[in-house]
């Protein structure tokens, strides 16, 4: 079994929710015999806002529905477009949207969804995965955030929210399977002293009863490729992070389909002793790099 190189289905899926939504809006305005023009100098807009929503380029607001169904005459049909709106946000929730008031209240939100799931599988190839995460080195994962989308610099309240989260790595009654590739382990996204501290972390938590981390190493041979970092959350959703965006996939046939992609990379990876092997002989390649960044 393969995986194409992108998530083409997950993609499609949200373009077609956001082209459905726009065609419906175009209806409402022909049916209330306005141009786009007429329409847009009602509510203020630029003449170009109404063809991006009609035409699924860009994502309408909660205010952006009100006003058009009020202009439109058809208030009576806000409830349902609202519905498809937050249906879309929820499926492919924008990074810069997200973000606008800073990166803690992700983690607030996250931690709600943490508090309802009881069994957590997550792949990543590139990257800790934020529950394993030392305080450093989400400090470095989330000042690159800040750089990219320029978002207000909460860097210590974000911290501080996702070493809360991580607490749930010690109740009895949540399981997690991670899987990671020896990649992850030594992409320097972080100075080497802050790696070695998380390499070593990896090594504590592999002990947890209720953690299972696996680790694919670089002589592993793939069964399938691993394309991009996911998480399984109970058999109901899953989440994927791309550069712009968190896609959350709860069609039963996705949920399904990732679910077999974590389990073929689960058989190649290495548990236990084998596990912890690789991961401290990265740190025994990566200890003189920190010496010498220390001297």
């Amino acid at each position: 079994m393969t995986l194409p190189p992108n998530n083409t289905n997950s993609a499609t899926n949200v373009h077609e929710a956001r082209n459905a939504l726009g065609k419906r809006l175009r209806e409402l305005r022909h049916q209330a015999g306005l141009t786009g023009k007429q329409l847009a100098e009602s509510l203020a807009w630029p003449p170009s806002k109404v063809s991006k929503l009609e035409n699924g380029r860009q994502t309408p607001t909660d205010d952006d529905i009100h006003g058009w169904t009020q202009v439109t005459g058809t208030t009576d049909e806000a409830e349902a477009l609202l519905a498809s709106l937050h249906t879309l946000e929820v499926q492919h929730a924008e990074w810069q949207r997200q973000f606008k008031t800073g990166l803690s209240a992700h983690q607030n939100e996250i931690a709600d969804l943490d508090a309802r799931t009881k069994f957590f599988r997550a792949f990543e190839a590139t990257v800790i995965p934020g529950l394993l995460q030392t305080p450093e080195y989400a400090r470095a994962r989330f000042a690159q955030g800040i750089a990219m989308f320029r978002a207000p610099n909460d860097i210590n309240e974000a911290v501080r929210a996702r070493a809360q989260r991580q607490e749930m790595l010690y109740r009895p009654d949540k399981r997690f399977h991670f899987i990671l590739t020896e990649a992850a382990l030594r992409f320097r996204l972080a100075s080497p002293e802050v790696t070695l501290g998380q390499l070593d972390r990896l090594v504590s938590l592999s002990a947890l009863p209720n953690v299972k981390l696996g680790i694919i190493g670089f002589e592993t041979h793939y069964v399938v490729a691993p394309w991009h970092g996911f998480w399984i959350l109970d058999h109901d959703r899953v989440v994927v992070e791309t550069y712009s965006a968190e896609l959350n996939l709860a069609q039963p046939q996705e949920v399904e389909l990732y679910g077999q992609v974590f389990e073929q990379l689960a058989a190649v990876a290495s548990y236990g002793r084998a596990a912890r092997a690789i991961i401290t002989g990265v740190i025994d390649d990566l200890a003189p790099d920190a010496t010498e960044d220390g001297s």
